[in-house]
């Protein structure tokens, strides 16, 4: 079977995007091949195939002139929603913002796990968001966060991981505990920075409004007016979890991410991600469980997932 789609020039060299990179995906995911033709693109493939990379192409097409950039991870979210038989999601998704950065980029759900994610936090007061590395879970609690500031819905920010290191000892590094630690909250630090600008984000630090602490200081303390994200959440013990989980305080709302995967604990040592399947029936708390379809980092990431996903089954 053979169609065509209309395209414009410049719409072609977007969606082909380096070395035809974008294209050559489309090909190969969808089983079809493209070629440039007088009214735009031609379509060759069996029927089912060739009807898919229409309404995927006629997506693109749309996102293209909306000014959005196409890009291999957009590819595969678009070709996965429209074998889901969600293809209206694809446009959804894309114009739906979760803040603006301090530079004006707009940070947005690319999957629909993290859509999810997004209105459970908006919705409810504490969030467990779990699954693999790259499905932004740090990233979008953050962004939230920041957006609840802007908007006067809390007064602070809070965030804290363990200080459980893999396959380290903290006692073999220099300086105090907060030295010791930094290296843990980094990625914390990077996202702060980005969404409010460095200048802003450290007066803000500066005036106690951001708290970055590791998890042992939220002892003894009830936290008010907060927008509290735990991370890393899968190296605290049970004991850890339930302190930091009754800190909450009035027009607080947590956010707790983790990847039962990659704990850290010593042998024997219960995660406190185990409070996701204790607390799952409360009404004022949303378990988010992200899957090898929101992995949004470099494709590679999703196979490596993949792969031990795999592997742990077998094990199993």
């Amino acid at each position: 079977m053979t169609e065509n789609i209309q395209f414009d020039a410049d719409s072609i060299i977007k969606l082909f995007g380096k070395l035809d990179e974008n294209i050559e995906l489309i090909q190969k995911l969808l089983n079809v091949t493209v070629n440039t033709c007088e009214e735009g693109l031609k379509v060759i493939g069996d029927e089912e195939n060739v009807s898919k990379a229409i309404v995927l192409l006629d997506n693109l097409k749309t996102l293209i002139k909306s000014g959005h950039e196409i890009d291999k991870s957009k590819i595969r979210q678009s070709v996965d929603l429209i074998k889901d038989d969600m293809p209206d999601e694809i446009l959804n998704l894309s114009n739906d913002v979760v803040m603006v950065t301090a530079r004006g980029a707009q940070i947005r759900c690319k999957t629909l796990g993290q859509r999810n994610y997004v209105r459970a936090i908006k919705n409810k007061t504490i969030v467990f968001g779990i699954g693999p590395a790259g499905t932004g879970k740090t990233y979008l609690a953050v962004a939230l966060a920041v957006a609840a500031l802007k908007a006067n819905e809390v007064d602070k920010i809070i965030l804290t991981r363990p200080a459980i290191e893999a396959g380290e000892k903290l006692g073999f590094l220099p300086g105090d505990l907060q030295t010791k630690v930094d290296p843990y909250l980094r990625p914390l630090y990077d996202a702060l920075r980005e969404m409010f600008g460095v200048d802003s984000y450290q007066r803000l630090l500066d005036r106690g409004i951001i708290e970055i602490a590791p998890l042992a200081y939220m002892r003894g303390r009830t936290l008010t007016s907060s927008f509290i994200i735990l991370d890393e959440a899968q190296n605290t013990t049970q004991e850890q979890m339930k302190m930091f989980l009754t800190r909450l305080g009035e027009n607080s709302k947590m956010v707790i991410t983790g990847d039962d995967t990659q704990i850290d604990l010593p042998f024997g040592k219960s995660s406190g991600l185990e409070a996701a399947k204790i607390l799952r029936d409360i009404d004022e708390i949303a378990i988010c469980r992200f899957t090898d379809k929101d992995v949004v980092r470099h494709e590679l990431v999703q196979k490596i997932v993949l792969a031990y996903e795999k592997a742990f089954k077998k094990e199993e």
